[in-house]
Protein backbone atom coordinates (compact mmCIF):
# COMPACT_ATOMS: atom_id res chain seq x y z
CA UNK A 1 0.00 0.00 0.00
CA UNK A 2 1.42 3.45 -0.89
CA UNK A 3 0.51 6.00 2.00
CA UNK A 4 2.03 9.79 1.27
CA UNK A 5 0.39 11.57 4.31
CA UNK A 6 0.63 10.55 8.13
CA UNK A 7 0.56 12.41 11.22
CA UNK A 8 2.70 11.37 14.12
CA UNK A 9 3.81 12.27 17.47
CA UNK A 10 7.34 12.90 18.38
CA UNK A 11 8.55 13.51 22.02
CA UNK A 12 12.48 14.37 22.27
CA UNK A 13 14.26 12.98 25.69
CA UNK A 14 14.12 15.06 28.83
CA UNK A 15 17.43 15.72 30.26
CA UNK A 16 18.72 13.85 33.15
CA UNK A 17 18.24 14.81 36.69
CA UNK A 18 21.29 16.72 38.41
CA UNK A 19 22.56 15.19 41.69
CA UNK A 20 22.98 17.05 45.43
CA UNK A 21 26.28 15.26 46.86
CA UNK A 22 28.60 16.35 48.93
CA UNK A 23 32.05 14.90 49.09
CA UNK A 24 33.26 12.42 51.86
CA UNK A 25 36.84 11.62 51.89
CA UNK A 26 38.74 10.73 54.82
CA UNK A 27 40.97 13.99 54.89
CA UNK A 28 38.22 15.85 54.02
CA UNK A 29 35.92 16.66 56.64
CA UNK A 30 34.24 19.72 55.70
CA UNK A 31 34.13 18.76 51.88
CA UNK A 32 32.43 20.65 49.35
CA UNK A 33 29.50 19.97 47.21
CA UNK A 34 29.88 17.16 44.63
CA UNK A 35 26.92 16.67 43.20
CA UNK A 36 27.29 16.30 38.38
CA UNK A 37 25.27 17.46 35.87
CA UNK A 38 22.42 15.72 34.22
CA UNK A 39 22.97 14.15 31.09
CA UNK A 40 21.14 16.21 27.79
CA UNK A 41 18.18 13.93 26.33
CA UNK A 42 18.15 13.35 22.72
CA UNK A 43 16.88 14.83 19.76
CA UNK A 44 14.08 13.15 16.99
CA UNK A 45 15.94 13.31 14.13
CA UNK A 46 14.62 12.49 10.59
CA UNK A 47 17.18 10.63 8.35
CA UNK A 48 16.75 10.21 4.39
CA UNK A 49 16.61 6.22 3.04
CA UNK A 50 16.43 5.92 -0.22
CA UNK A 51 15.86 2.53 0.00
CA UNK A 52 12.19 3.86 1.29
CA UNK A 53 9.52 4.51 -1.44
CA UNK A 54 6.21 5.15 1.44
CA UNK A 55 5.35 6.53 4.71
CA UNK A 56 3.58 3.23 5.36
CA UNK A 57 5.96 2.22 8.36
CA UNK A 58 4.18 5.11 10.10
CA UNK A 59 0.68 3.96 9.50
CA UNK A 60 1.55 1.28 12.68
CA UNK A 61 3.91 3.30 14.70
CA UNK A 62 2.96 7.00 15.13
CA UNK A 63 3.96 7.64 18.65
CA UNK A 64 8.20 8.51 18.75
CA UNK A 65 10.10 8.93 21.90
CA UNK A 66 13.53 9.93 22.32
CA UNK A 67 15.40 8.26 25.48
CA UNK A 68 16.14 10.86 28.39
CA UNK A 69 19.48 11.72 29.27
CA UNK A 70 21.34 9.78 32.35
CA UNK A 71 21.10 11.76 35.98
CA UNK A 72 24.26 13.28 37.33
CA UNK A 73 26.38 11.33 39.59
CA UNK A 74 28.75 12.16 42.67
CA UNK A 75 32.68 13.28 42.50
CA UNK A 76 30.99 15.86 40.05
CA UNK A 77 30.21 12.65 37.33
CA UNK A 78 28.52 14.33 34.49
CA UNK A 79 25.43 11.93 33.36
CA UNK A 80 25.84 10.38 29.83
CA UNK A 81 24.07 12.13 27.35
CA UNK A 82 21.20 10.17 25.38
CA UNK A 83 21.69 9.21 21.59
CA UNK A 84 19.66 10.64 19.26
CA UNK A 85 16.48 8.54 18.25
CA UNK A 86 16.89 8.73 14.70
CA UNK A 87 13.48 7.75 12.08
CA UNK A 88 14.31 7.07 8.37
CA UNK A 89 11.95 8.66 6.07
CA UNK A 90 11.42 8.08 2.12
CA UNK A 91 12.99 10.77 0.33
CA UNK A 92 11.20 13.30 -1.02
CA UNK A 93 9.60 14.03 2.38
CA UNK A 94 8.09 17.10 3.72
CA UNK A 95 7.75 17.53 7.71
CA UNK A 96 5.25 20.10 9.38
CA UNK A 97 4.32 21.18 12.32
CA UNK A 98 0.69 19.64 12.31
CA UNK A 99 -0.83 22.86 14.80
CA UNK A 100 1.34 25.59 13.27
CA UNK A 101 1.41 24.32 9.26
CA UNK A 102 4.88 25.31 9.73
CA UNK A 103 7.54 23.70 7.20
CA UNK A 104 10.17 22.19 9.32
CA UNK A 105 11.92 20.68 6.74
CA UNK A 106 12.07 19.49 3.20
CA UNK A 107 14.23 16.24 2.86
CA UNK A 108 15.24 15.12 -0.58
CA UNK A 109 19.00 13.56 -0.54
CA UNK A 110 20.15 9.95 0.51
CA UNK A 111 21.17 10.51 4.33
CA UNK A 112 19.96 14.32 4.96
CA UNK A 113 18.92 14.89 8.38
CA UNK A 114 16.85 17.03 10.41
CA UNK A 115 16.49 17.72 14.01
CA UNK A 116 12.57 17.75 14.71
CA UNK A 117 12.77 18.06 18.19
CA UNK A 118 15.45 18.81 20.35
CA UNK A 119 16.24 16.77 23.48
CA UNK A 120 16.44 19.27 27.20
CA UNK A 121 19.28 20.45 29.02
CA UNK A 122 20.38 18.41 31.66
CA UNK A 123 20.27 19.92 35.22
CA UNK A 124 22.53 21.39 37.07
CA UNK A 125 24.03 19.08 40.30
CA UNK A 126 24.67 21.06 43.20
CA UNK A 127 28.53 21.84 42.47
CA UNK A 128 27.51 24.33 39.88
CA UNK A 129 25.65 26.05 42.49
CA UNK A 130 28.40 26.85 45.03
CA UNK A 131 29.52 30.45 46.13
CA UNK A 132 31.13 32.82 48.99
CA UNK A 133 28.03 32.70 50.24
CA UNK A 134 26.55 29.05 50.26
CA UNK A 135 29.36 26.76 50.07
CA UNK A 136 27.54 23.59 50.51
CA UNK A 137 24.68 24.46 48.88
CA UNK A 138 21.22 21.43 48.74
CA UNK A 139 20.50 22.31 45.90
CA UNK A 140 20.02 20.60 41.89
CA UNK A 141 17.74 21.31 38.67
CA UNK A 142 15.85 18.42 37.50
CA UNK A 143 16.29 17.95 33.61
CA UNK A 144 14.54 19.91 30.83
CA UNK A 145 11.85 18.41 29.23
CA UNK A 146 12.40 17.58 25.83
CA UNK A 147 10.22 19.04 23.09
CA UNK A 148 7.17 17.52 21.97
CA UNK A 149 4.96 18.25 18.70
CA UNK A 150 2.83 16.41 16.57
CA UNK A 151 4.23 16.46 13.09
CA UNK A 152 2.53 15.82 9.58
CA UNK A 153 4.64 14.01 6.84
CA UNK A 154 4.33 14.29 3.43
CA UNK A 155 6.08 12.90 0.50
CA UNK A 156 6.04 14.02 -2.60
CA UNK A 157 7.45 11.32 -5.31
CA UNK A 158 10.38 11.89 -6.80
CA UNK A 159 10.82 11.40 -9.99
CA UNK A 160 12.79 12.75 -13.27
CA UNK A 161 9.80 12.58 -15.34
CA UNK A 162 5.95 12.85 -14.61
CA UNK A 163 3.09 11.07 -16.97
CA UNK A 164 -0.19 13.63 -16.59
CA UNK A 165 -3.43 12.97 -18.26
CA UNK A 166 -7.00 12.33 -17.99
CA UNK A 167 -8.23 8.80 -16.37
CA UNK A 168 -7.87 6.11 -18.91
CA UNK A 169 -5.27 7.43 -21.47
CA UNK A 170 -2.71 4.68 -21.48
CA UNK A 171 -0.33 6.38 -18.81
CA UNK A 172 0.20 2.84 -16.79
CA UNK A 173 0.44 0.85 -19.63
CA UNK A 174 2.64 3.25 -20.99
CA UNK A 175 5.30 2.98 -17.91
CA UNK A 176 4.44 -0.68 -18.27
CA UNK A 177 6.02 -1.21 -21.50
CA UNK A 178 9.32 1.17 -21.02
CA UNK A 179 10.28 -0.36 -17.90
CA UNK A 180 10.17 -3.18 -15.60
CA UNK A 181 7.44 -1.78 -13.04
CA UNK A 182 4.17 -3.31 -13.10
CA UNK A 183 1.24 -0.94 -12.71
CA UNK A 184 -2.32 -1.82 -12.43
CA UNK A 185 -3.83 -1.89 -15.61
CA UNK A 186 -7.56 -2.19 -16.06
CA UNK A 187 -10.54 -0.92 -18.48
CA UNK A 188 -12.31 1.52 -16.11
CA UNK A 189 -11.47 5.19 -14.62
CA UNK A 190 -8.81 5.68 -11.80
CA UNK A 191 -7.40 2.30 -12.18
CA UNK A 192 -4.14 4.53 -10.57
CA UNK A 193 -4.54 5.12 -6.88
CA UNK A 194 -0.89 5.81 -6.49
CA UNK A 195 2.12 6.78 -8.34
CA UNK A 196 4.42 4.28 -9.75
CA UNK A 197 7.84 4.80 -10.55
CA UNK A 198 9.71 2.88 -13.01
CA UNK A 199 13.28 3.21 -14.22
CA UNK A 200 13.65 3.69 -17.89
CA UNK A 201 16.59 3.17 -20.25
CA UNK A 202 17.21 4.46 -23.41
CA UNK A 203 18.90 1.81 -26.35
CA UNK A 204 22.01 4.13 -25.87
CA UNK A 205 22.06 3.35 -21.97
CA UNK A 206 21.17 6.36 -20.73
CA UNK A 207 18.16 6.38 -17.72
CA UNK A 208 15.53 8.13 -16.22
CA UNK A 209 13.02 7.55 -13.21
CA UNK A 210 9.38 8.21 -14.97
CA UNK A 211 6.55 8.55 -12.44
CA UNK A 212 2.56 7.11 -13.50
CA UNK A 213 0.56 9.80 -11.39
CA UNK A 214 -2.96 9.25 -10.81
CA UNK A 215 -5.31 10.54 -13.29
CA UNK A 216 -6.89 14.12 -13.50
CA UNK A 217 -10.42 15.19 -13.89
CA UNK A 218 -11.42 19.23 -13.90
CA UNK A 219 -11.56 20.26 -10.88
CA UNK A 220 -8.68 18.46 -9.31
CA UNK A 221 -7.13 21.68 -7.72
CA UNK A 222 -9.70 21.70 -5.79
CA UNK A 223 -9.97 18.52 -4.37
CA UNK A 224 -11.87 16.98 -6.76
CA UNK A 225 -11.61 13.30 -7.84
CA UNK A 226 -7.89 12.43 -6.37
CA UNK A 227 -6.98 16.36 -5.86
CA UNK A 228 -3.68 17.08 -4.30
CA UNK A 229 -3.24 13.54 -4.20
CA UNK A 230 -1.96 13.98 -7.69
CA UNK A 231 -1.01 17.49 -7.96
CA UNK A 232 1.52 17.42 -5.04
CA UNK A 233 3.39 14.66 -6.39
CA UNK A 234 4.11 16.82 -10.21
CA UNK A 235 5.98 19.48 -7.93
CA UNK A 236 9.24 17.39 -7.79
CA UNK A 237 9.40 16.36 -11.77
CA UNK A 238 11.43 17.79 -13.67
CA UNK A 239 9.82 17.29 -17.51
CA UNK A 240 6.03 16.93 -17.58
CA UNK A 241 5.09 14.31 -20.57
CA UNK A 242 1.56 14.87 -21.34
CA UNK A 243 -0.42 11.97 -22.55
CA UNK A 244 -3.59 12.48 -24.74
CA UNK A 245 -5.81 9.75 -26.39
CA UNK A 246 -5.83 10.40 -29.99
CA UNK A 247 -8.35 7.58 -30.54
CA UNK A 248 -11.50 9.84 -29.29
CA UNK A 249 -13.45 6.09 -28.25
CA UNK A 250 -14.47 8.07 -25.22
CA UNK A 251 -16.36 10.95 -26.88
CA UNK A 252 -13.50 13.67 -25.44
CA UNK A 253 -11.66 16.25 -27.38
CA UNK A 254 -8.08 15.77 -27.15
CA UNK A 255 -7.27 18.95 -27.77
CA UNK A 256 -10.29 20.12 -24.87
CA UNK A 257 -8.51 17.01 -22.42
CA UNK A 258 -5.04 19.30 -23.08
CA UNK A 259 -6.44 22.63 -22.23
CA UNK A 260 -7.99 21.04 -19.15
CA UNK A 261 -5.01 19.08 -17.69
CA UNK A 262 -2.95 22.61 -18.17
CA UNK A 263 -5.83 24.47 -16.00
CA UNK A 264 -5.54 22.43 -13.25
CA UNK A 265 -2.13 22.52 -13.53
CA UNK A 266 -1.97 26.11 -13.32
CA UNK A 267 -4.60 26.68 -11.05
CA UNK A 268 -2.42 24.17 -8.03
CA UNK A 269 0.65 26.38 -9.14
CA UNK A 270 1.46 28.79 -12.04
CA UNK A 271 4.88 27.48 -12.54
CA UNK A 272 3.97 24.54 -13.40
CA UNK A 273 3.69 25.04 -16.59
CA UNK A 274 7.60 26.61 -16.97
CA UNK A 275 8.24 23.08 -16.81
CA UNK A 276 9.49 21.41 -19.89
CA UNK A 277 6.23 19.62 -21.29
CA UNK A 278 6.29 17.05 -23.94
CA UNK A 279 2.72 16.00 -25.09
CA UNK A 280 2.28 12.28 -26.05
CA UNK A 281 -0.91 11.16 -29.07
CA UNK A 282 -1.29 7.66 -27.75
CA UNK A 283 -3.35 5.17 -29.18
CA UNK A 284 -2.57 5.90 -32.78
CA UNK A 285 -3.69 2.43 -33.67
CA UNK A 286 -6.89 3.41 -33.33
CA UNK A 287 -9.43 3.71 -35.97
CA UNK A 288 -9.45 7.73 -36.58
CA UNK A 289 -6.56 8.55 -34.56
CA UNK A 290 -4.66 10.36 -37.19
CA UNK A 291 -7.69 13.05 -37.98
CA UNK A 292 -7.89 13.56 -34.38
CA UNK A 293 -4.36 14.34 -34.48
CA UNK A 294 -4.30 16.52 -37.29
CA UNK A 295 -6.83 18.56 -35.80
CA UNK A 296 -4.95 18.57 -32.52
CA UNK A 297 -2.02 20.04 -34.37
CA UNK A 298 -4.21 22.78 -36.35
CA UNK A 299 -5.84 23.83 -32.91
CA UNK A 300 -2.42 23.86 -30.91
CA UNK A 301 -0.74 27.25 -30.47
CA UNK A 302 1.88 26.03 -28.07
CA UNK A 303 5.20 25.43 -29.41
CA UNK A 304 5.68 21.68 -28.40
CA UNK A 305 7.19 18.85 -29.34
CA UNK A 306 4.24 15.90 -30.04
CA UNK A 307 5.32 11.89 -30.66
CA UNK A 308 2.66 10.20 -31.57
CA UNK A 309 2.82 6.11 -30.20
CA UNK A 310 0.53 3.10 -29.70
CA UNK A 311 1.96 1.90 -25.89
CA UNK A 312 -0.68 -1.34 -26.93
CA UNK A 313 1.69 -1.84 -29.78
CA UNK A 314 4.83 -0.81 -28.73
CA UNK A 315 5.61 1.78 -31.80
CA UNK A 316 6.77 5.68 -31.46
CA UNK A 317 8.24 4.33 -28.11
CA UNK A 318 12.36 4.98 -29.05
CA UNK A 319 11.79 8.58 -30.55
CA UNK A 320 9.41 9.14 -27.28
CA UNK A 321 12.39 8.54 -24.83
CA UNK A 322 15.05 9.89 -26.47
CA UNK A 323 13.35 13.09 -26.61
CA UNK A 324 12.70 13.04 -22.68
CA UNK A 325 16.39 11.89 -21.97
CA UNK A 326 17.70 14.54 -24.11
CA UNK A 327 15.37 17.09 -22.44
CA UNK A 328 16.70 15.49 -19.21
CA UNK A 329 19.74 16.33 -19.64
CA UNK A 330 19.49 20.41 -20.92
CA UNK A 331 17.80 20.70 -16.93
CA UNK A 332 19.86 20.74 -13.84
CA UNK A 333 18.13 18.60 -10.91
CA UNK A 334 18.08 21.72 -8.89
CA UNK A 335 16.79 23.89 -11.54
CA UNK A 336 13.04 23.64 -10.09
CA UNK A 337 11.94 24.48 -6.61
CA UNK A 338 8.79 23.46 -5.10
CA UNK A 339 6.09 25.68 -3.40
CA UNK A 340 7.31 23.98 -0.13
CA UNK A 341 11.00 24.80 -0.23
CA UNK A 342 10.34 28.45 -2.07
CA UNK A 343 8.06 28.81 1.38
CA UNK A 344 10.67 27.19 3.87
CA UNK A 345 13.70 29.41 2.42
CA UNK A 346 11.07 32.56 3.03
CA UNK A 347 10.04 31.77 6.45
CA UNK A 348 13.66 31.13 7.25
CA UNK A 349 14.79 34.38 10.19
CA UNK A 350 18.22 33.70 11.62
CA UNK A 351 17.76 35.20 14.86
CA UNK A 352 18.87 35.03 18.80
CA UNK A 353 15.62 33.36 20.52
CA UNK A 354 16.07 33.90 24.08
CA UNK A 355 13.81 32.40 26.90
CA UNK A 356 9.72 33.61 26.49
CA UNK A 357 9.38 35.22 29.87
CA UNK A 358 5.44 35.94 28.98
CA UNK A 359 2.89 34.10 31.28
CA UNK A 360 -0.39 33.97 31.43
CA UNK A 361 -3.22 33.87 34.31
CA UNK A 362 -6.74 32.91 34.44
CA UNK A 363 -9.05 32.12 36.95
CA UNK A 364 -11.08 28.60 37.06
CA UNK A 365 -14.81 28.52 38.44
CA UNK A 366 -13.40 27.80 41.69
CA UNK A 367 -11.94 30.96 42.30
CA UNK A 368 -8.41 29.50 41.74
CA UNK A 369 -6.23 31.58 40.07
CA UNK A 370 -4.36 29.56 36.93
CA UNK A 371 -0.33 30.01 35.94
CA UNK A 372 0.82 29.20 32.37
CA UNK A 373 3.31 30.02 30.19
CA UNK A 374 6.33 28.01 28.72
CA UNK A 375 9.45 29.50 30.82
CA UNK A 376 7.37 28.92 34.25
CA UNK A 377 6.12 25.50 32.94
CA UNK A 378 9.83 24.68 32.17
CA UNK A 379 11.25 25.50 35.46
CA UNK A 380 8.34 24.41 37.22
CA UNK A 381 9.50 20.97 35.81
CA UNK A 382 13.01 21.59 36.98
CA UNK A 383 12.70 22.34 40.25
CA UNK A 384 12.89 20.07 43.09
CA UNK A 385 10.31 20.26 45.21
CA UNK A 386 11.14 17.51 47.75
CA UNK A 387 14.24 20.15 48.66
CA UNK A 388 13.46 23.24 50.80
CA UNK A 389 16.27 25.03 49.16
CA UNK A 390 15.12 24.49 45.84
CA UNK A 391 11.26 25.54 46.82
CA UNK A 392 13.14 28.76 47.61
CA UNK A 393 14.78 29.06 44.28
CA UNK A 394 11.85 28.85 42.03
CA UNK A 395 9.78 31.45 44.35
CA UNK A 396 12.81 33.94 43.62
CA UNK A 397 12.55 32.92 39.98
CA UNK A 398 8.54 34.09 40.07
CA UNK A 399 9.07 36.95 41.63
CA UNK A 400 12.31 38.08 39.25
CA UNK A 401 9.62 37.16 36.75
CA UNK A 402 7.14 40.04 37.99
CA UNK A 403 4.28 36.81 38.32
CA UNK A 404 3.99 37.90 42.13
CA UNK A 405 2.35 41.34 41.47
CA UNK A 406 0.30 40.45 38.36
CA UNK A 407 -1.47 38.30 41.09
CA UNK A 408 -1.75 40.69 43.02
CA UNK A 409 -3.06 42.64 40.67
CA UNK A 410 -5.61 40.61 39.42
CA UNK A 411 -6.73 40.51 43.21
CA UNK A 412 -5.11 37.94 44.57
CA UNK A 413 -5.09 38.11 48.65
CA UNK A 414 -3.26 35.74 50.73
CA UNK A 415 -4.59 32.36 51.49
CA UNK A 416 -5.82 32.22 47.77
CA UNK A 417 -5.45 28.78 45.50
CA UNK A 418 -2.52 29.34 42.74
CA UNK A 419 -2.62 26.59 39.88
CA UNK A 420 0.30 25.62 37.81
CA UNK A 421 0.28 22.62 36.31
CA UNK A 422 -0.83 19.75 38.51
CA UNK A 423 0.19 21.48 41.76
CA UNK A 424 -1.50 23.98 43.96
CA UNK A 425 0.22 26.27 46.05
CA UNK A 426 -0.93 29.18 48.60
CA UNK A 427 -0.12 32.51 47.60
CA UNK A 428 1.24 34.41 50.75
CA UNK A 429 1.74 37.91 50.64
Amino acid sequence: MFIDRVQVYVKAGDGGDGLVAFRREKYEPMGGPAGGDGGNGGDVVFEVDEGLNTLMDFRYQKHFKASRGENGMSKGKHGKNSEPYVIPVPPGTTVRNADTGEVIADLVDHRQQAVIAQGGRGGRGNIRFANARNRAPELAEKGAPGEELYVELELKVLADVGLVGFPSVGKSTLLSVVSAAKPKIADYHFTTLAPNLGMVRTDDERSFVMADLPGLIQGAHEGVGLGYQFLRHIERTRVIVHVIDMSGVEGRDPYEDYLAINHELEQYDKKLLERPQIVVANKMDMPDAEDHLEMFKEQLEDDLPIFPISAYTKSGLRDLLFEIVNTLEEIPKDTFETRDQEESEERVVYKFEGDDDSFNITRDPDGAYVLSGPKIERLFKMTDFNRDESVRRFARQMRHMGIDDALRERGAEAGDTVRLLDFEFEFIE
